[in-house]
């Protein structure tokens, strides 16, 4: 198995332009004045294959479906998967819920496997584990490329991720980019509205 070393994946996010300053809106509502664009280096799908393989080699046991949230992390969930020869989900949000959709099936008693691109606080993630235990899955752990989170991410499972880049995060009536009048921007750095994004 190939390895991949933290200042590795770190060494890739910068070469690739991926971590990327401004102001940003990120999904959970926080503002960010760094926001990591994982979809530059994962656009490349060796890159994207030897990510996978670290991230799958920090759990012991095979799942039997990986499971990603939305657009930024499905790649990464397909890699992972790949690895394990498993199947690979996606959740997306139904009336404001998350949800199972295109007829993707959970069964009880399979186990699952969390992988997302980047951590942040933890509350999307808790969802898709309540999500996928609902359903009578064992849910091994979750994994993810970086770890941006500047307090401990509290899950009932297990958490491996491949580097820890905290980076602050605040809500917009507490964001000093805000209070100074900065333009919220998109990951290329251009300006826009509310941006999607970990």
């Amino acid at each position: 198995m190939t390895l991949i070393k933290k200042m590795d994946v770190l060494g890739l996010l910068q070469e690739h332009g991926a971590v990327v300053p401004g102001h940003f809106e990120l999904a959970n509502g926080l503002h960010s004045s760094i926001y990591i664009q994982t979809a530059l280096v994962l656009q490349y799908p060796h890159v994207a294959h030897k990510i996978a393989r670290a991230l799958a080699g920090k759990f012991s046991q095979r799942p039997d479906v990986v499971i990603s949230p939305g657009m930024s992390s499905v790649v990464l969930g397909q890699e992972v998967a790949r690895v394990h020869k498993c199947r690979a989900i996606f959740t997306e949000r139904n009336a404001n819920m998350l949800a199972l959709r295109r007829d993707f099936r959970l069964e009880r008693g399979e186990k699952a496997m969390v992988i997302e691109d980047v951590l942040t606080t933890g509350r999307l993630t808790a969802e898709i584990i309540a999500l996928a235990q609902a359903y009578g899955c064992k849910v091994l752990g979750v994994g993810a490329i970086v770890d941006r989170s500047t307090n401990p991410i509290c899950l009932s499972v297990p958490v491996r991720t491949l580097i820890s880049f905290p980076l602050e995060a605040s809500a917009p009536a507490s964001c000093p980019q805000c209070a100074a009048g900065v333009t919220l921007t998109d990951a290329s750095g251009m300006p826009t509205g509310a941006q999607e994004g970990e």
